[in-house]
């Protein structure tokens, strides 16, 4: 695996971003052991990059997979917290549950509009503020709107973006694809790095996942493609393709998943506290509980994490 330079953060990454989120419990819920042993595979074959956040709950599984190896991986974590003390509270929580010293990436998680990172500017000023010290390496904004990514690429303490990118536009909250690659490039342009989410639009694109994926790699737009990995067969996969070579056959059927859903258990009783944690509004109460817009929904499995009954699930 070759490794690129991010952006102007000093931080050399592989061209795959192995997405932790598919792996934790708001998804297929992995043992910390068996996604710590994918982590460590991962790192076997030069993959160095990994992306998590406060709410995925992946921080055992990191821990466990980098332990005697932290000098050789980039970690990327997010934070929805709005003040200081908040993100303090979370970079804290960071290092510790990951057993570390430093972090390489923070980033401010889901940031919608130009007006969200103003409302979040007191907990961005802390990440700085860690950058300073030492302890955070670069600071960052994840975003779904091309407008947001727009303003981040004009503020040059934000040394990372990480916007939503795939080729059907599933999930953005606002403009197209083009849009959103025509933001990413000029962000790129101007120093910031630049790694993509949702390749595979939370699986809605899985039935051509190469396709879908060798699209993002094509626009050059991006120095990392970050992609949600659970097994042995889709890390072969995703390799194979940020590297350009064929995928084996026999791996591609093994990676291969049945297309996925959000499930609503029956004890749902329609509180709709997860409604406001789903950015793409594929949530709404119907006859008391909770019904769900397929195609809208990009299966994050944000909205497991708001719910305290367990209804939500990705399956």
């Amino acid at each position: 695996m070759n490794l690129v330079d991010l952006g102007r953060t000093g931080l050399r990454v592989s061209r795959l971003c192995f997405g932790t989120l598919t792996m934790g419990p708001l998804q297929l819920g992995l043992p910390p052991e068996e996604g710590a042993r994918l982590i460590a595979k991962a790192l076997d074959s030069g993959v160095n990059f990994f992306d998590t956040a406060d709410a995925y709950g992946t921080y055992p599984h990191l821990k466990l997979g980098l332990s005697g190896r932290r000098p050789e991986a980039v970690v990327a974590t997010k934070s929805y917290a709005h003040t200081a003390a908040d993100m303090r509270r979370d970079i804290e929580r960071a290092l510790r549950e990951l057993c570390t010293d430093y972090l390489d990436i923070m980033l401010l998680h889901e940031q919608e509009s130009a007006q969200t990172v103003a409302g979040h500017r007191e907990a961005l000023e802390c990440v700085l503020a860690a950058v300073q010290a030492g302890v955070v390496r670069a600071a960052g904004v994840s975003t779904h709107s091309v407008a947001c990514a727009e303003h981040c690429a004009r503020l040059p303490e934000v040394a990372v973006i990480h916007p939503l990118l795939n080729r059907a536009g599933i999930g953005l909250l606002d403009g197209t694809a083009a849009d959103m690659a025509a933001a990413a490039a000029r962000a790129r342009a101007a120093g910031q790095g630049i790694y993509t989410m949702k390749a595979l639009a939370g699986g809605h694109l899985s039935a051509d996942p190469v396709g879908a994926i060798q699209w993002v790699l094509r626009l050059d737009v991006a120095h990392s493609v970050a992609v949600g990995i659970a097994t042995e067969a889709e890390l072969v996969m995703n390799n194979c393709l940020v590297l350009g070579l064929p995928v084996p056959e026999a791996v591609a059927t093994a990676a291969a998943r049945r297309l996925r859903r959000l499930h609503v258990e029956d004890w749902c009783h329609g509180c709709g506290e997860c409604i406001s944690r789903c950015p793409q509004g594929a949530l709404a109460v119907e006859a008391g509980r909770v019904a769900v817009d397929c195609a809208a929904c990009v299966l994050c499995g944000y909205c497991a994490g708001a719910c305290r009954d367990f209804c939500l699930k990705v399956v």
